[in-house]
């Protein structure tokens, strides 16, 4: 039987049903101060959202730094990264978190093998 999910002590039922506002009192201070002056933001976002979910279309965003709630849960969001968009499927133990931080804007790096020039000995080697 798995571990039902809680946030605070409180259901992921629970958290649903509760206002923005509401539930920014469960959050850290940042995200809390965050959550309540964007608060305008963050509700024409979670509109979008089940507004576009509801016609089957992908939810696009470039709003890194939104705060995950509650009625975000479940939706597929692609969040853009400076080059593309990410999918990311909104988890409940995200809850708290920014989208941006889901979405790397810089990748590993992975070098190849050195060229002929790369370095100052190789550089009067001739091609053959």
């Amino acid at each position: 039987m798995p571990k039902e999910f809680s946030y605070r002590g409180k259901s992921l039922e629970e958290l649903k049903s509760l206002d923005t506002r509401e539930f920014a009192k469960y959050l850290g201070a940042d995200s809390r101060r965050s959550v309540l002056r964007h608060f305008e933001v963050i509700e024409k976002f979670v509109k979008k959202c089940r507004k576009r979910a509801e016609q089957g279309k992908p939810i696009r965003t470039h709003l890194r730094d939104l705060v995950i709630l509650p009625n975000m849960v479940d939706y597929t969001i692609f969040i853009h990264n400076g080059k593309e968009f990410v999918q990311i499927k909104m988890m409940p133990e995200m809850l708290g978190h920014r989208l941006g931080e889901f979405a790397q804007t810089r990748r590993k790096v992975e070098h190849g093998a050195p060229g002929i020039g790369a370095t100052k000995s190789s550089a009067s080697m001739s091609v053959k």
